[in-house]
């Protein structure tokens, strides 16, 4: 999602850091991973701690000036919708003031207006698992099938 929105011309990136209990074990990734995606650029990171409610989304959304954020990974979709509403409440332009990325593409970030921009994780699902594992065990002499266990891609739409 970063380097989607650094080749796009975003240099201050935000990155959404839930503040519930028990995520910072995902979230804490994302962040290392949107720094990584900026080194060597002239680009930033900036660490954005959230809650999941709105008026945690409408405190940060009205420091948004003067943080001088251009772009905003979120955790999810769902904190990317719930700040992109803040953001728009506190007079910004998606995507033309700030680009907005979630990650999970969820049906209802297709249906926002505009159309939320997203990271479609495709997880190995426990059928497709033990159909790899079966043939690896009945057919040995045939070279294994791999597959990428999380892999990953951004859908752009019209939020970034």
């Amino acid at each position: 999602a970063t380097a989607h929105l650094v080749e796009s011309g975003r240099r201050r990136i935000g990155v959404v850091i839930p503040e519930e209990p028990g995520l910072a074990m995902f979230s804490a990734p994302r962040l290392d991973g949107a720094r990584r995606a900026v080194h060597g650029t002239d680009a930033t990171v900036v660490p954005l701690p959230l809650r999941y409610d709105e008026e945690s989304a409408d405190a940060l959304a009205a420091r948004w000036r003067e943080l001088g954020l251009d772009a905003v990974f979120a955790y999810n979709d769902e904190y990317a919708m719930l700040l992109m509403r803040a953001l728009q409440d506190a007079g910004l332009a998606v995507p033309e003031d700030v680009a907005v990325v979630g990650a999970d593409d969820l049906l209802l970030g297709r249906l926002l207006r505009p159309r939320l921009s997203t990271v479609r994780i495709d997880m190995v699902l426990g059928r497709e698992l033990a159909e790899l594992v079966d043939r690896a065990v009945r057919e040995p002499e045939v070279p294994p099938r791999t597959r990428a266990l999380l892999a990953s891609r951004v859908v752009r739409r019209e939020s970034s």
